[in-house]
């Protein structure tokens, strides 16, 4: 079992984000994890960086931790032309650490600029299945063009490759992204435990790594980690469904009014009793996940990965299916 830290972009500064990925490498995380958004999700989190930018930075300071998107979105707001040299570029600078994570987007991070985000999920996964074959082809070599139903590619040669292409995980949360992931893809992400995920990206052909992000909040008893989920984090609580269409921060402070501190507590592992947190990471673990992700929405991310080093990351290295 792999284990990685989530950088929060939306809940932290760019210096900030950088000082915890040295600590996470100095509490021992295997990977390090940063969501790729243009907003936060709520407007008193404050931030959202250029996730690339403090990638780089990261690459620069570390030297064994690795490095992954924790997703991009390949095909509104950035062109795969682009995300194949920016993955190409980090891969190099960080000595083979990069894991690119793809995904179809959310209307939040998206709708931005263009024409917009695409109205239908099968529509978002066409361009994205266009998008991991225009990144494919230039990763090649050489001059390349390519024409399809919503994405091209004009005389386009990305001229700094590295040596060892970087994986690239594909988010999935149903059949068909899954199936886009093992078709695709060198490993699958996704946010929930879903058995039948991992099944399909099995069945597709899918053979590499399977990442999954933990919900968690850590400070010393579980009523002030919930409070701190609770202000931050209770967007999450909302559902895919939500979470993929809604444009503005606004929107999601509306349609997570009514989120409770039980229901926080219900998801989460919140406080600092190291049973409970094993008690939420074993359904990812027992839906075939090999690469946890912690995402502490609690206060204190220094405590976190004291008590992540001190008690938490023997328990959840020995996870297996139960």
């Amino acid at each position: 079992m792999r284990i990685g830290y989530k950088l929060a972009a939306e809940a932290f500064g760019p210096k900030e984000l950088v000082r915890q990925a040295v600590a996470a490498e100095q509490a021992g995380l295997d990977f390090v994890e940063i969501s790729d958004h243009f907003h936060p999700w709520l407007d008193n989190q404050g931030h959202s960086p250029f996730a690339w930018t403090v990638l780089g930075t990261i690459a620069a300071k570390t030297e064994r931790i690795g490095l992954a998107t924790g997703v991009t979105c390949p095909t509104v707001r950035y062109h795969p032309a682009i995300i194949a040299q920016a993955a190409a570029t980090l891969a190099l600078v960080s000595d083979g650490r990069f894991t690119l994570g793809v995904g179809a987007g959310e209307r939040l991070n998206e709708h931005v600029v263009g024409p917009g985000f695409p109205e239908t999920v099968p529509g978002r996964h066409e361009r994205l299945r266009e998008a991991l074959e225009i990144i494919r082809l230039l990763w090649r070599g050489g001059y390349q063009s390519y024409e399809g139903k919503h994405l091209t590619l004009a005389d386009a040669r990305v001229f700094d490759l590295p040596d060892e292409l970087p994986p690239i995980a594909v988010a999935a949360s149903g059949k068909a992204s899954a199936e886009l992931a093992g078709e695709l893809g060198d490993g699958l992400f996704a946010t929930e435990p879903k058995a039948h995920v991992v099944s399909h990206y099995t069945a597709a052909g899918g053979d590499g790594p399977r990442y999954a992000e933990v919900p968690m909040a850590w400070a010393e008893d579980p009523h002030t980690a919930a409070q701190a989920a609770l202000e931050t984090s209770r967007w999450a609580l909302t559902g895919w469904k939500v979470m993929s269409e809604l444009p503005n921060p606004v929107n999601f402070a509306a349609a997570s009014a009514t989120v409770r501190e039980e229901d926080v507590l219900g998801k989460f592992a919140c406080g600092s009793d190291v049973d409970r947190y094993v008690e939420v990471a074993q359904p990812f673990a027992d839906a075939g996940f090999d690469h946890l992700v912690m995402q502490n929405a609690g206060p204190d991310p220094d405590g976190f990965l004291e008590f992540f080093q001190r008690e938490l990351g023997k328990r959840i290295r020995s996870l297996a299916p139960g």
